[in-house]
């Protein structure tokens, strides 16, 4: 190894695969190999929905083995980040007192009506900034003290997903800021938790733990851990532990570049320095989520390609398995924009055939029925590429700001029909690129943490030169504007 070179190992878990992903710095440019990765499974059990999180952990434990094998190529510190909102409940000695809650649980139905009920949406909101979805910790926290009063009492840590992995890596329990936020129930102002909120509607917060910014030491690895000399000195760092967070920190948005990370979820936003939380932001519930370096991030979720991974399910238990690449192909010869869905619409959220709630859209709506697999992706494509722009158009009003240019990132990204189609849609230039943003995030801020690299913007631009966007430029305006009249039509409008 050269005597320049930094070694990085991050661990990006999403909703449905997890990877750990070795990164090498040398002579101003960045390498990355994906050494193991692992699906991401979620779990029924006694009529509920939870994380298969000691699956997850055993499959970190073969990453950390295959990292420590990497001859001659030390590790020099170690991230995770993962999806947001879910949480973990830690007891006596650090004991997992139950298996984490998958946030698409019926459980959390209803809450947020009974939630606000009680403290109020416009406190909720002015206090954190932060979207009202069912999903989010808070909502989840409501419906376990009306269920499981005892075991929140019992509970001596809670923790995010993120969390509770750093904690079994390194036997420090910290919260990390940007998971952190996605709670809805960290103060905006202070940073801190908003302890009152929970304390006004009978949730418990003596389990509450301190908060880190991305970048913070968190130690180095249990011993038990250390699995070859090249973990040896490898020290555990909080990258922004939010996915969404870690895929915005590897590239430079804000002013009139959006950016749109892209995968199972659709991550609509821009970063900005101060929150902006009004009736406006309100009203459309957008969200800030902290960000790196002292920014927000100003997004709003919209479902995204769990939309064609729910049909691609669908149709492989009906013995019909069709790959991504074939579906796109196919799409790209149907019909145009000849049926459009909002892909929000509750009938989306967790269905159990996902083409039959296509159909079932397209009935209520009085649109013709996709007539082949290749119809339905064309559908999904062109309706996400509108709802960006329906999204994009609000996100602007908000910001007080002209987009004219789309920063795609995540997996996403790899998506050429739907890059191009968002081009398209929105009449902005879309960048694609780098479909690893979030294990790029993960190693810019464990650079920052080391001191590899000096900051956050030495870290995107080393970022920008290893792995270039590629580029698409809007094509048939015509079409695509009279199809946004149409699909205006079909999106429920806020109160």
């Amino acid at each position: 190894m050269s005597a320049a070179q930094t070694n990085v190992l991050a661990f990006d878990l999403g909703a449905t695969s997890g990877r750990a992903i070795f990164g090498s710095l040398a002579g101003g440019k960045l390498n990355i190999q994906e050494i193991h990765r692992f699906p991401n499974e979620a779990v029924r059990a006694n009529g509920e929905l939870h994380w298969d999180i000691l699956r997850l952990w055993h499959e970190m434990q073969a990453g950390l083995r295959l990292a420590g094998s990497q001859g001659g190529r030390p590790v020099a510190s170690i991230g995770v980040d993962t999806w947001g909102v879910d949480y973990a409940l830690l007891g006596e000695r650090g004991a997992l007192l139950e298996n984490p809650y998958h946030y698409r649980d019926a459980r959390t139905e209803g809450m947020v009506e009974k939630a606000c009920g009680v403290v109020g949406a416009d406190r909720i909101y002015d206090a954190t900034g932060i979207q009202f979805m069912a999903l989010n910790t808070l909502y989840q926290l409501y419906a376990a003290s009306l269920r499981t009063p005892r075991l929140l009492a019992a509970a001596e840590a809670l923790v995010t997903v993120p969390d509770l992995l750093n904690y079994w890596l390194t036997g420090a329990i910290r919260c990390e800021y940007t998971e952190a936020t996605t709670t809805q129930f960290l103060d905006r102002r202070t940073g801190a938790w908003a302890a009152g909120l929970l304390t006004e509607l009978g949730v418990p917060t003596h389990f509450l733990r301190p908060i880190v910014q991305p970048g913070a030491a968190l130690g180095g690895l249990r011993p038990e851990l250390v699995f070859g000399e090249g973990l040896k000195g490898a020290t555990v760092i909080a990258p922004a532990c939010h996915d969404t967070g870690s895929a915005v920190a590897a590239v430079k948005t804000g002013g009139a570049t959006a950016f749109l990370s892209s995968g199972t979820w659709s991550l609509l936003g821009t970063e900005i320095p101060q929150a902006i939380v009004n009736a406006h932001s309100r009203r459309l519930n957008f969200t800030n989520e902290g960000g790196v370096g002292g920014t927000f991030r100003l997004l709003k979720n919209i479902t995204g390609l769990w939309l064609l991974e729910g049909c691609i399910r669908a149709w492989e238990m009906e013995g019909r398995k069709y790959s991504y690449g074939e579906l796109l192909e196919t799409a790209q010869t149907r019909e145009p924009l000849r049926t459009l869905i909002d892909p929000d619409d509750a009938l989306f959220g967790a269905p159990e055939h996902m083409p039959r709630a296509i159909d079932a859209f397209c009935a209520r709506t009085g649109q013709p029925v996709p007539a082949t697999p290749g119809d339905t992706a064309r559908t999904i494509l062109e309706s996400l590429a509108l709802k960006y722009r329906y999204v994009l158009e609000q996100l602007g009003a908000i910001a007080g700001v002209r987009f004219e240019r789309i920063r795609v990132i995540g997996g996403g990204c790899r998506n050429r029909l739907l890059n191009q189609f968002t081009a398209d849609a929105t009449g902005c230039r879309v960048l694609a690129g780098p479909a690893e943003a979030t294990a790029l995030g993960n190693m810019a801020m464990q650079l920052v943490g080391i001191g590899a690299v000096a900051s956050i913007e030495e870290a995107r631009a080393l970022i920008e030169t290893s792995f270039p966007a590629e580029i698409y430029s809007p094509e048939g305006s015509a079409a695509w504007d009279r199809a946004y009249a149409a699909f205006q039509s079909l999106v429920k409008k806020p109160l």
